[in-house]
């Protein structure tokens, strides 16, 4: 079955994009080291396009770049320099500021208006198709029916899965408040909504809440309610997490994958909740797809509640492609026959295996521990790519 909905991928640096290239999206969004929401981010260079380019047309994908904060004037000339060099390399550019837009429409680079914009209603979607955008990534409060109707007159994106702003679409202004120049509208939000606080009043009487994360909100999962939202007339879903971890990236690519190309049976959606709760989340909520949030929708965790982390064990320091083997120098720890690990790498991506058979000197082993070179049975590596052991969290 050929998937008309596009699957639109985050990318926050190479290991990642690989990753999301060897999952299946159809498309990846980044952003480089100045004017996208991730500031924090590893991000990308300029130098690091052509390789990008090269590979997504080899595996027929689309680039869309992140240029989706506040621009302010002393900035406009170094935009548009930087517009002007990445025309030859993407297939679009995600942007909120009207600047941005204007600069795309000079150089002819199709444009696609960020949720930032929080896009809620026919007009203003035909509005910003009038001016020239490809897509609208719609505002983050609509609800199913909302989105539906919008769908029927411009090209919609829509997020499926990641994190979710306390704001919704994103236009928060809590960190720069606490915070002096960390603004989220410039990509430098360090998110305090996600810690603990206690409520009190101007006499300092203290309100006893539930859950002292009143700002934190669970991540958005459509997974159960995928098949309304294939329905809905939308053009393409969006996998939040440029932030996150490859391991992240590959299993909510993969998942969503499968979900976009097959009807999945209760029990199938319920095998790949549990397949998404394993990297990070913060606990899973339908947004305002299915009707407005309730209590149930903030999380109860101030880090991920994920079932598995991953433990840093050592870099492969060379592999035997004819033997199909990798020697690991083991920097920390240790792994024995039988160990979850994963393998990450700039070229490679990731790697997921189950240790079968370890040698030290030519001489099986059962174990290895710090400071010794130890050969794995390894699916293909490559030198300084870092192996680290999966562990399931009790």
């Amino acid at each position: 079955m050929e998937n008309k909905i596009e699957l639109l991928a985050p990318a926050g640096d190479m290991t990642t994009f690989i990753t999301a290239v060897k999952a299946g999206a159809d498309a990846i969004y980044f952003g480089l080291q100045n004017f996208n929401m991730r500031a924090r981010s590893p991000n990308f260079k300029l130098t690091d396009l052509p390789k990008m380019r090269r590979i997504a047309d080899k595996h027929k994908i689309n680039l869309y770049l992140t240029l989706n904060t506040i621009i302010y004037d002393n900035e406009l000339t170094r935009l548009e320099k930087l517009i002007k060099k990445v025309k030859p390399y993407i297939n679009a550019v995600i942007c909120s500021d009207m600047s941005v837009m204007l600069l795309c429409k000079k150089y002819k680079i199709p444009f696609h208006v960020s949720t930032q914009v929080s896009v809620s209603n026919i007009e203003s979607a035909k509005f910003y198709k009038k001016l020239g955008a490809r897509r609208i990534v719609l505002a983050r409060e609509l609800s199913l029916k909302q989105i539906k109707s919008i769908a029927k007159h411009v090209n919609v994106e829509v997020f499926a899965h990641g994190a979710m702003c306390v704001s919704v679409s994103g236009r928060c202004f809590m960190s720069n408040h606490l915070y002096k120049n960390q603004s989220a509208n410039r990509g430098r939000c360090i998110q305090p909504c996600r810690r603990f606080y206690h409520v009190k009043d101007d006499q300092g009487k203290e309100l006893r809440v539930t859950n002292n994360h009143i700002f934190s909100a669970k991540d958005l999962c459509t997974l159960p309610f995928l098949e309304k939202l294939k329905k809905a007339g939308i053009k393409s879903i969006k996998l939040e997490g440029r932030s996150r971890e490859p391991e992240y990236v590959d299993t909510v690519v993969r998942v969503y994958k499968h979900a976009l190309n097959n009807k999945l049976t209760p029990a199938q959606i319920k095998q790949a909740i549990t397949e998404l709760n394993k990297v990070y989340t913060k606990g899973f909520s339908s947004g305002f797809y299915l009707g407005t949030p309730t209590n149930d929708d903030f999380s109860n965790a101030q880090h991920s509640t994920a079932t598995r982390s991953k433990q840093f064990i050592g870099k492969i320091t060379h592999y035997y492609k004819n033997l199909e083997v990798g020697l690991l120098h083991i920097n920390t720890g240790q792994i024995k026959l039988g160990d979850n690990i994963m393998i990450l790498g700039n070229t490679t991506g990731i790697k997921r295996f189950k240790i079968e058979n370890m040698q030290i000197n030519h001489k099986p082993v059962n174990i290895a521990k710090k400071a010794q070179d130890v050969g794995i049975k390894l699916p293909l590596c490559r030198k300084g790519d870092d192996l680290y052991k999966v562990i399931r969290k009790k």
